[in-house]
């Protein structure tokens, strides 16, 4: 499936993934300081067919067709903030899971994410159930480790598709760097965007296929 959803409502389904817990949708954030901070994109108010030929990555097409109308759909996702959009997302039950506290009590990105303007590299259910189970078993049960994790996959300000291909402090303090492979985008060259751009009301979302990891 691809992905394009947005923000908060009811129409979710619940996913038992790798790390054992049933989830909702949502996107997260995590926080840190110290970095430089980037470029803010503004964005005029898009017609739904800009907003979707904004979009990169192989899965965005077959997200809108799956998501035609609803709180899933790209146009409800561009009106609600991001954690409730991600909430929305089929595809993002586990990070929403992750963002609310529901998988670690020590780790909530809700206030964090709902201040400012971010960009955020959302990773998918799929994403995360390719985590080993050691790996998956840290981030339950680490708080610090999550809430770094978390900080890596966020940064400050909104980057549209046509700009986002360099380097970007993220808010844990280390950076990423995102490289335009033909038409498709990948992170840290080794995750790829399934599908990036996509809008919300205070952050731009790009959905990866791996769960990224701080280089310290």
């Amino acid at each position: 499936m691809d992905i394009d959803g947005r923000h908060s409502g009811r129409s979710r389904r619940w996913w038992t993934g790798v790390f054992g817990l049933p989830v909702a949708c949502a996107i997260t954030v995590g926080c840190s300081g110290g970095s430089p901070t980037p470029e803010i994109t503004t964005y005029p108010s898009p017609s739904p067919s800009a907003r979707s030929s904004a979009l990169v990555g192989a899965g965005c097409a077959d997200y809108a067709v799956a998501n035609p109308s609803g709180p899933a759909s790209l146009e409800s996702m561009a009106e609600d903030p991001v954690t409730t959009a991600v909430s929305h997302n089929p595809m993002l039950t586990t990070l929403n899971s992750v963002i609310t506290g529901s998988m670690n009590p020590g780790v909530d990105f809700v206030g964090l994410l709902g201040i400012g303007q971010h960009t955020v590299f959302a990773p998918t259910d799929a994403a995360f159930a390719a985590l080993s189970p050691e790996k998956a078993a840290a981030l339950r049960s680490d708080s610090a480790l999550l809430n770094k994790v978390l900080g890596y996959h966020v940064v400050q300000g909104q980057v549209a598709p046509g700009a986002v291909a360099r380097t970007h402090p993220t808010i844990e303090g280390s950076t990423l760097t995102v490289t335009r492979v033909g038409e498709n985008l990948q992170v840290n060259g080794a995750s790829t965007v399934v599908c990036g751009g996509i809008r919300t009301q205070n952050a731009t979302v790009y959905l990866v296929d791996t769960v990224l990891m701080p280089p310290n």
